[in-house]
């Protein structure tokens, strides 16, 4: 049975890089009305930043911890927010129903 054979890297994630800031700063920096969300670190994934622009498109990734998240923010002129206490904007879910109509059409 090969799946049994499957070697895991249990208890290794992936650690936030320059690409993963460099994608931040891009999506900030071309859309408008941009918030971010705060996601914590789990057992499968570390810390990571959603954000979020005005017509609801996001994207999500790693940040190095709470402190980077917020230095982020500061640098950009973005609210941050924790998507623990707040929630996720409906503007996002709408965008994301929206793309999955498009697709399936």
């Amino acid at each position: 049975m090969g799946w049994l054979r499957r070697k895991r890297r249990a208890g290794v994630l992936r650690a936030a890089d320059s690409a993963d800031l460099q994608h931040l700063t891009a999506f900030a920096a071309t859309r408008s009305g941009v918030e971010a969300f705060l996601e914590p670190r789990t057992a499968v994934t570390e810390t990571t930043v959603v954000l979020v622009a005005a017509d609801g498109e996001w994207t999500r990734r790693r940040v190095e911890g709470p402190d980077a998240a917020g230095a982020f923010a500061r640098r950009h002129a973005i609210p941050l927010y924790d998507a623990g206490v707040v929630g996720y904007p409906q503007r996002m879910r709408e965008w994301t129903a929206r793309r999955k109509a498009q697709e399936s059409t």
